[in-house]
């Protein structure tokens, strides 16, 4: 076994109410910062709950929305273009996924002297980037413990991993009150996207004794919020589960890797715009019952580690009931079970395939794996 290093960044803190200490936090690194903010902030009235605390302690601010069509690269020059004129000290970013990534970029970026695509084709940054401070409104931050970001090249609407420099973001803030503007049916979705995510992350060649350590707490996590808690003991509210899961799972990913099904769901959203979430749950079954073929005896530990199954039922009876668990959860809350379900046709699916064979993290997928195996299983879930 390789030497085992870990260091963490960024810092973490999770708790309800903490985006009221935001402001606090920020002068560590500054007076004057860009927010880079989901624009459904504003229709909800929370963008208010940032900018009171920023007032409160006279730090300066201006905003950015314009992330509709996703983090491409057209939007992430706007932004750059735009900090670089503001002359600020940081990056506030608050929403998704994709303002989580867009303000990284940004931030890593920002004292870099080549254009954008240089980076989207392979180069590294080696600037100081400017401190990054993330505020995920969703319960799962992947790749925001990990020195890679994934853009969409809008040369070609394909996913690129950026990679960017260490300890981009500084601060990690996840106040579950953010997330309220999240519906059940997006609850159901993330929540079967964290679920892969630490399937992935569990059987990956990179894993290892502390990925699956964050795992195992993740998911036992996760089942209380997704089955309600066994003992009365467990009173924490189901978001808070969510977003310590989440936060976890994210954490064990990084010290690992995301697979298969995130890489193809990367690619569907970046192609045809489609929400990343369901096409990963949508995925995860069919996914499930490939690792069954090689990981077994994983899969069936995390379904124990779940209490979904008795612990009397074991090997192949164990793991068909965990992705029959899986399915019926999905039937439950009215999510689409094959891909042809969001009007793509096997056609548009097979450029995604093309896609992900680019990129690094498929190279640590737990086996081997060809185009034509990729469209084999594209077909399965199709």
């Amino acid at each position: 076994m390789s030497d085992f290093i870990f260091k963490i960044s960024p810092n973490v803190v999770l708790g309800s109410y903490s985006i009221n200490r935001l402001g606090q936090y920020l002068l560590e690194w500054g007076t004057r910062f860009m927010i880079i903010m989901d624009p459904i902030l504003n229709e909800v009235n929370l963008s208010d709950k940032i900018t009171k605390t920023l007032d409160d302690r006279k730090i300066g601010y201006f905003i950015f929305n314009e992330i509709t069509d996703g983090s491409n690269t057209k939007n992430i020059q706007r932004a750059l273009s735009l900090a670089k004129e503001g002359h600020i000290q940081g990056i506030i970013g608050i929403g998704g996924t994709k303002a989580m990534n867009i303000s990284r970029t940004v931030s890593a970026l920002y004292n870099e002297v080549h254009d954008l695509y240089t980076f989207v084709d392979g180069a590294t940054p080696i600037t100081n980037p400017l401190p990054c401070i993330c505020i995920p409104t969703t319960y799962r931050t992947p790749y925001i413990f990990t020195t890679e970001i994934p853009v969409i090249d809008s040369r070609s609407t394909e996913i690129k991993l950026l990679k960017i420099q260490n300890s981009v973001c500084k601060l990690l803030l996840i106040d579950t009150n953010m997330m309220v503007t999240l519906t059940e049916n997006q609850k159901a979705t993330l929540s079967i996207e964290i679920l892969c995510m630490a399937i992935e992350a569990y059987i990956s060649q990179k894993a290892n004794f502390f990925s699956d350590m964050f795992v195992e707490k993740g998911l036992e996590l996760l089942s209380f919020a997704m089955n309600g808690a066994t003992s009365l003991d467990i009173t924490t509210p189901e978001e808070e589960l969510l977003s310590q899961a989440g936060c976890l799972i994210s954490l064990a990913a990084s010290c690992s890797s995301l697979g298969l099904s995130s890489l193809l769901a990367l690619s569907i959203n970046s192609k045809y715009r489609l929400n990343k979430s369901l096409v990963t749950a949508i995925l995860l079954p069919y996914a499930m019952e490939d690792v069954a073929k090689y990981k077994s005896a994983k899969l069936e530990k995390l379904a124990h580690t779940m209490k979904i199954i008795p612990d009397n039922v074991e090997h192949e009876e164990a793991i068909t009931s965990f992705i029959e668990y899986v399915r019926q959860y999905m039937a439950k809350a009215n999510l689409p079970t094959r891909l042809k379900d969001l009007q793509l046709t096997i056609e548009q699916l097979s450029l995604c395939v093309e896609n992900i064979s680019k990129i690094d993290i498929f190279s640590k997928l737990p086996r081997s794996m060809s185009t034509d195996d990729l469209f084999d299983f594209i077909k399965l879930a199709y």
